[in-house]
Parts: structure tokens; sequence; C-alpha cells
């Protein structure tokens, strides 16, 4: 579900984004990137009270989640420019919903 979740972040898909990882996170509430990117999706969709909550049960369950970190693990998977291009969005919702830089 964190999987599908994920897709369709990376489509901007976010509604769908949201959904999947609102499943991803009923079946498992110590999952820091459903969380998380749960906030980044919400985030790009405005609803930045939501996505400030998901950020807030989010980092606890992984303190060392920021948005420098995750852009290094998700750069280093692929060189591709479409790909990279797809990251963008999804840093700038981290940020909006208060996923800590470094």
């Amino acid at each position: 579900m964190t999987t599908a979740g994920s897709a369709k972040l990376h489509l901007g898909s976010y509604e769908q984004a949201v959904a999947w990882f609102r499943r991803a996170i009923e079946a498992n509430r110590n999952n820091p990137p459903a969380y998380l990117n749960l906030a980044a999706a919400l985030a790009q969709l405005g609803r930045l009270d939501e996505a400030r909550s998901a950020v807030r049960a989010g980092l606890p369950l992984n303190l060392a989640y920021t948005v420098s970190r995750r852009r290094a693990a998700w750069t280093a998977q692929s060189d591709d420019p479409t790909y990279l291009a797809q990251l963008e969005p999804i840093f700038e919702g981290m940020r909006k919903a208060g996923v800590p830089e470094q």
C-alpha cells in the first residue's frame, strides 16, 4: 500500500496517494514513510493542517527522517531526468508539511 501510494505521489496523483497512504497507516501504524509521504501529498493539495498532523505522527517513528536524507536515498536510485523531476514536488510538499530539511 505504501508502494502504491508512492507511485501515485511520484505521478502527482495526490488524492489517490492520500488514499493509499491512509490504507498503509491503517495496516501498520509504525510505518514512517507512509506518514511522511502522506504529509507531502496533503501539502501539495493545500491541506496543510492535515499534512502537519501526519508529520507529527510520523517523525517520532523515525527521528532521523529529513528531506535531505530522503533526497540522497531517492536520487541514488536513478539519474533519470523524469524521475528526478518527479521528486521535486514531493520534497516541496514535505517542506511545506514541516519535515526538517537537515
